[in-house]
């Protein structure tokens, strides 16, 4: 059974609220710190670190993971992160397997601070006890050698799997110039992946394996981090007509962060973040957005290329993107759904 846990206090500064330790510019209205505070928030792919070799450190040495790590993730407001990495070169059956057992060997570390998201009922447990969630996933179904391995992996907690990264595996990868169908071996498993519960994504795949897995599946498929077409020409965004096909079997996109899929040159803001919550709203209906960064609390930009937005710290991306939501006009009620009640319905409807 889960017990209750809630965050201290903020300090007050004439009617707006700061973030302990966030700086001065950091201060939101009371609205915005009780709608993250009280929400379930699931980031679905929101990432514990883009260091890969910091990961791996603190899998093969969990020790690693310190005290001061926990609680910037905690005070990110992130209460889920769908941890996910795209395996794609050498033995990638081997890799993801790795990956998935360390994840467990951290959790298993750390069982006052972590939880791993495996059922209905598991995203509320870690909102109430104070723990940050991970769900497992791969951005990459090629770890898949035969329709067992889903249930093989599936026994090891993974709970979403991408049917393809940016190259063709199962089907059309994003950058297939040929957009080419489902494969009949690709059905197979998203049929499997019905069968045992675990959650289809089609974020990286090229358009027409998108709107075949989405006809295949008695259940809802997941757009977890790709942003819209209409806004930002590129074949990882997705068009209105997949985001309606999406919608229509009951699935939920998640809006990224990326700077390169927000605004097509020039300044990238998170009000340009909003404006493709705001498309998918118009086109599919405010039940089937939600968020998923692509991004670790410290941001992307670590040489001349630019990938993060102006203006955010990345740290309080949620608080960020929350105020947002608020200064838009968008209801409590509606503003908890993307947040996460969007994405906890279609997980249970997958899991169920």
């Amino acid at each position: 059974m889960c017990g209750a846990w809630a965050l201290g206090a903020p300090f007050i500064n004439r009617g707006r609220f700061s973030l302990f330790g966030s700086g001065p510019q950091a201060d939101y209205s009371a609205l915005t710190l009780d709608l993250v505070r009280g929400s379930t928030v699931i980031d679905m792919l929101g990432l514990l670190s883009l260091n890969y070799r910091k990961v791996l450190t603190w899998q093969s040495t969990p020790a690693a993971f310190r005290d001061t790590d926990f609680e910037k993730l905690r005070n990110s407001g992130t209460t889920v992160f769908h941890q996910s990495f795209g395996f794609v070169n050498g033995d990638v059956y081997s890799t993801s397997l790795r990956d998935i057992q360390g994840w467990n060997a951290f959790i298993a570390a750390h069982p006052d601070k972590f939880l791993r998201i495996d059922s209905r009922g598991d995203l509320e447990c870690a909102k109430n006890q104070g723990k940050i969630g991970i769900l497992i996933g791969q951005q990459n179904s090629q770890h898949f050698r035969s329709v067992d391995d889903v249930d093989l992996f599936y026994r090891l907690g993974q709970r979403v799997s991408q049917l393809t990264y940016n190259d063709n595996n199962l089907g059309g990868g994003s950058t297939d110039p040929k957009n080419q169908p489902l494969s009949q071996y690709g059905a197979h498993i998203v049929e499997r992946m019905n069968s045992v519960g675990m959650a289809i994504d089609v974020s990286h795949c090229a358009d027409r394996t998108t709107y075949d897995a989405i006809d295949a599946s008695r259940k809802p498929v997941l757009v977890t981090h790709s942003n819209c077409r209409s806004l930002v020409s590129s074949p990882r965004c997705k068009t209105d007509q997949t985001i309606k096909a999406m919608a229509a079997k009951g699935g939920v996109m998640g809006i990224t962060m990326v700077r390169t899929f927000v605004h097509s040159g020039g300044p990238a803001s998170m009000n340009n973040v909003l404006d493709h919550i705001d498309h998918v709203a118009s086109v599919a209906g405010i039940e089937h957005v939600g968020l998923g960064s692509d991004v670790d609390l410290d941001g992307r930009d670590h040489g001349e290329r630019k990938f993060d937005l102006d203006g955010v710290r990345y740290s309080n991306k949620i608080f960020d993107f929350t105020e947002g939501l608020v200064r838009r006009g968008y209801s409590r009620d509606n503003i908890e759904l993307i947040l996460g009640k969007n994405f906890q319905r279609a997980l249970n409807d997958i899991w169920a």
